[in-house]
């Protein structure tokens, strides 16, 4: 199967929102399930698309197989001055290990390089995502312990970087 990476078409947004949305749930990554608050922003390509610059993974057919933003300023939780953040990181599970997911972050890395100013890029990942961290330091990434958060109580998020 052929990949593409390109950015994602309006007439893609709900496609995409409901691939992030499908992998989020059923890697069992929302605290509170079906009911997590955050299925809305994963849904929200849109506003994604508004605040970061959102790319899509489809197929030789067109089909969505999934998606990434990469946010610099405004869409940003991680990123600081002089870093670009990837976020939303989602193959659908049925087209998993052909490679999606490893061309969408090397498309954010060679993105991040024509930000201006950009030296580096980050990520946050859910202490339950082993093969998303698997993927992050085969293309270079390192962990970064001093940068944890959590963005709710008892969720805490391992965070990687890595040099343009």
């Amino acid at each position: 199967m052929d990949i593409t990476i390109r950015a994602v078409r309006p007439e893609e947004h709900t496609a995409l929102g409901e691939v992030t949305a499908r992998a989020y749930l059923a890697d069992g990554l929302l605290e509170f399930g079906e009911a997590d608050e955050y299925l809305v922003a994963l849904r929200d390509v849109a506003r994604r698309a508004a605040e970061a610059e959102v790319l899509v993974a489809v197929d030789d057919t067109g089909r969505v197989l999934g998606g990434v933003a990469l946010a610099a300023g405004a869409g940003a939780d991680l990123a600081g001055a002089g870093e670009a953040e990837i976020r939303m990181l989602a193959v659908d599970r049925e087209a998993r290990g052909r490679g999606a997911g490893e061309a969408l972050v090397r498309a954010c890395v060679d993105r991040a390089r024509a930000v201006p100013g950009c030296r580096r890029v980050v990520l946050s990942s859910h202490l339950a995502m082993a093969a998303a961290q698997r993927l992050y330091r085969r293309v270079g990434f390192d962990r970064t312990p001093a940068r944890d958060w959590a963005p709710l109580p008892g969720v805490t998020l391992h965070t990687y970087g890595r040099d343009v």
